[in-house]
């Protein structure tokens, strides 16, 4: 596991009367290729998304609608991201704890992934996230 930060990125707007429109391309505005899209939504009142951490992939975190909170811990101190634009995101490294929380009514969370699924690269445990991360 690399230590890098997480980063909030500006995205291009695009500002039109008849509505605004904003893109991003890999490796431009966010620094990997894009393996994967998946969304976030329909998340009922006081859940929690996430709660884990990946070895390899880096993924970039939009808010398409409503708002959320990204808290990303790096073993020693925490982070938290209030992402309500969809003109910003956040860019989140491998190698940090992270979990989606305060979800808004009707929000919705894009995320961008630099690899394809794989259930090897998750670290689902805490502890271990710890043990791992104080190793390098």
């Amino acid at each position: 596991m690399k230590k890098q930060l997480p980063e909030l990125i500006d995205l291009p707007k695009i500002d039109d009367p008849r509505g605004n429109l904003t893109f991003l391309e890999e490796e431009n505005h966010i620094p990997f290729r894009i393996r994967r899209v998946y969304w976030i939504y329909d998340v009922p009142g006081g859940q929690t998304r996430g709660g884990h951490a990946f070895r390899e992939q880096q993924e970039f975190i939009v808010a398409l609608s409503g708002s959320f909170d990204v808290v990303v811990n790096q073993g020693l101190d925490e982070q938290r991201f209030h992402l309500n634009r969809s003109y910003f995101g956040l860019y989140v490294p491998d190698g940090l704890w992270r979990f989606l929380d305060n979800f808004s009514t009707n929000s919705v969370a894009m995320v961008l992934s630099s690899t394809f699924y794989s259930e090897g690269d998750y670290i689902r445990d805490f502890e271990e996230y710890l043990r791992l991360r104080n190793a390098m």
